[in-house]
């Protein structure tokens, strides 16, 4: 006889062979037990539950059901039924009357013989089944609740023997322990890959000012690991501008964005990345539903298309940064089949607040940098003034950095045919260095109207110090040309020394800075007298011209010595431009402002 049989007792049968089967059903059970020992996906107990033990015990219909979201029941798998009553009880309220709910509920075993039985009281189980038959729900008991039941269906009027009845209790047990160490598993392994992407995600968001090119690389990062589609949104002017939306196939990212150029979202949903966006509060559905397709649909067309996209859940999330909301964030699950939940919500927010910083940092800097900007475009001069006797031109250029420098440059006209030119440099970078480069440069004009003359200039700017400490350092030459002597005066802080080519070809480098920056305590300054003659050619400049990473600054002078020869070119403003791009930095690590002064012949 078939030990799978349904427990018909034959007639005359000996109750050895009776014992010798149930023996045999028991053994058979063992080794289910086991196999629930060593699975390691849900998948893996489904399979061994509706499929072993069932075969194990005899049963034609096995089913395991869990227990989620508090209230709703999944019967993850079942063997036995037809596929449409499968698809109608693959989620339902636990609430429903149903053997494997009250099990659940109950944390009682359930068990029920004979059909006239079962359909008295569960009348929604009629016509799963025909004729005579034994059910046994079994409840999966976890730290003192139920996570779930299998379900176990027998052919026949079966009378179960205690023993037997034991045994299915430890094989519900069994299963329950393998699910709770297969979760425990697959949290802390959900946790790892979190902190992971968080740490990934909070490396890319402080990689770049660029927040717009971050944020896509974020969406990128997300799917499919988190989500099947993510998709980012940012606030401008009160409306939502789509940043980024990923999917791991192009092909469907637009089937996407052609759905959403046809039917655009509503701004007055209730639902969604607009709502969000106007109340600061994160949605979550964990199971997107018929009804809300048919809700959320503008015409059948639509509504096709969407169902083709295959959604499951969704969460949305709000980018706040100062209290202020500055984007939403979206993820959906489709293929994965993933039901988001309160702790992915959670988590979601949680990389929604760093975005939201990346944004709020990268507008600060760039509200900063752009007055810095303004700050220093107002106070250098947009051209060099015309005076006569005198060919003048100058060159800014920044350096690759996203910061304002402090360098300054200027050429004043002196009422007696003199010329006064100063080229300097505050330390630093960003507003400070742009204000206080600001103040330096008015702080020059102003002592030279009262006295042009270097030691004069040079004096009361340390005097300015003296009385009004500053921790800004600040390196400064300044020079008269007088046409009537043929001579060049200068006064050196601590900067670069100018160079001069001669109306001959030859050239000359100034003398080194004899004095301190300004801002530090003065050792007295002193002024030098070289000759400047018709056709002579000065060049002063700020130390971004001649430095270089890793190298002696007297090379960098060397350089710009042998490539002086092209201020002799007609073109003065291009020559210097050309000069400039021969002598600096081809990393651009620094800002550049030179000045030249050509005396006409």
């Amino acid at each position: 006889m078939d030990p799978l049989a349904p427990d018909r007792p034959a007639y005359g049968q000996a109750p050895v062979g009776e014992a010798r089967r149930l023996s045999d059903r028991l053994a058979r059970l063992a080794r289910v037990t086991a196999e629930l020992s060593r699975a390691e996906s849900v998948e893996a107990v489904t399979k061994i539950v509706v499929t072993h033990s069932a075969d194990a015990v005899g049963a034609t219909l096995a089913s395991l059901t869990l227990r989620e979201d508090g209230d709703t029941l999944h019967m993850v798998g079942v063997r036995g039924i037809e596929a449409d009553v499968a698809t109608h009880w693959e989620r339902y309220p636990l609430s429903t009357a149903t053997p494997t709910g009250d099990a659940v509920r109950t944390g009682e075993r359930v068990m029920l013989v004979g059909a006239d039985t079962i359909n008295e009281r569960y009348p929604a189980l009629a016509g799963i089944s025909e004729g005579e038959r034994t059910i046994v729900a079994l409840p999966m008991k976890s730290t003192g609740h139920a996570i779930g039941a299998v379900g176990l269906s027998f052919p026949g009027r079966r009378h179960l023997e205690t023993t037997e009845l034991e045994f299915f209790d430890i094989l519900a047990d069994t299963c329950a322990q393998a699910l709770v160490r297969i979760s425990a598993e697959e949290d802390a392994r959900r946790q790892s890959s979190r902190l992971l992407f968080l740490a990934d995600a909070s490396s890319e968001l402080a990689s770049s000012l660029d927040y717009q090119a971050t944020l896509r690389s974020v969406a990128q990062l997300a799917v499919p690991h988190f989500a099947d589609w993510c998709a980012i949104d940012l606030v401008d002017d009160g409306r939502l501008i789509r940043l980024a939306v990923e999917h791991v196939d192009p092909a469907k990212i637009r089937f996407a964005q052609e759905i959403a150029e046809r039917w655009p979202s509503d701004p007055e949903s209730r639902t969604g990345p607009w709502e969000v966006m106007r109340t600061g509060v994160s949605q979550l559905i964990p199971e997107v539903t018929e009804e809300m397709l048919l809700a959320a649909a503008m015409d059948p067309e639509q509504l096709r298309l969407i169902r083709e996209l295959g959604l499951r859940s969704a969460l949305t999330v709000p980018l706040v940064a100062r209290e202020r909301v500055l984007g939403v964030l979206t993820w959906v699950s489709a293929e994965s089949d993933v039901h988001y939940t309160q702790d992915d919500l959670a988590f979601a927010e949680n990389l929604a607040k760093r975005a939201a910083i990346a944004i709020d940092n990268a507008e600060l800097h760039s509200e900063t940098l752009a007055a810095a900007v303004r700050l220093q475009h107002a106070v250098l001069p947009d051209r060099m003034p015309e005076i006569s006797g005198w060919d003048l031109t100058s060159h800014y250029s920044p350096a690759g950095r996203t910061e304002v420098g402090g360098d300054f440059f200027d050429a004043i006209r002196l009422g007696d045919g003199r010329v006064a030119l100063f080229v300097g440099d505050v330390m630093g970078r960003g507003v400070h260095a742009a204000a206080a480069m600001a103040q330096m440069r008015a702080a020059v004009r102003a002592y030279a109207a009262v006295d042009p003359t270097p030691a004069s200039v040079m004096s009361n700017l340390d005097r300015m110090f003296d009385q009004f400490p500053s921790d800004q350092l600040v390196t400064l030459v300044y020079l008269v040309a007088d046409p009537a002597t043929d001579e060049l005066v200068v006064t050196n802080a601590g900067h670069p020394p100018p160079v001069l080519l001669r109306a001959d070809g030859s050239t000359e480098q100034l003398p080194f800075a004899d004095g301190v920056p300004l801002g530090t305590f003065p050792a007295g300054r002193r002024q030098s007298t070289v000759p400047f003659c018709a056709g002579d050619t000065l060049l002063a400049f700020t130390d971004g011209l001649i430095e270089r990473r890793a190298e002696d600054i007297d090379l960098g002078q060397e350089r710009l010595l042998a490539a002086l020869g092209a201020l002799a070119e007609q073109d003065l403003p291009g020559a210097l431009h050309r000069v400039v791009d021969e002598v600096r930095d081809p990393t651009r690590d620094d800002d550049v402002a030179a000045l030249v002064a050509r005396r006409l012949a």
